[in-house]
């Protein structure tokens, strides 16, 4: 087993706190990543990121799953309506 080269990497809040140059260099290799057909599991609490860059979208609301969204289908209103439920807006 080759730890080196993974077939899937967790991304947790990988652009957090960089300036928007450095973002964009990120967000190239992460699509070269997944041109090379590696899995990318991208964790973000910025919405426009994960619009940007998410195939598909889960969302949690309170340590449980929520929803699941394929990006065609994906808006900020319903990703937040899913990330609210179970917060009094059922």
């Amino acid at each position: 087993m080759d730890f080196s080269e993974p077939d899937i990497l967790m991304l947790d809040e990988p652009t957090r706190g960089i300036d928007v140059g450095a973002k964009y260099e990120i967000y190239t290799i992460m699509n070269q990543l997944a041109a090379e057909g590696k899995g990318l599991l991208l964790i973000s609490s910025e919405l426009p990121e994960i619009l940007g860059m998410c195939d598909r979208i889960y969302t949690m609301s309170e340590g449980r799953l929520t929803g699941e969204v394929r990006r065609q289908d994906a808006s900020q209103e319903l990703l937040m309506k899913y990330m609210t439920k179970g917060k009094g807006n059922e």
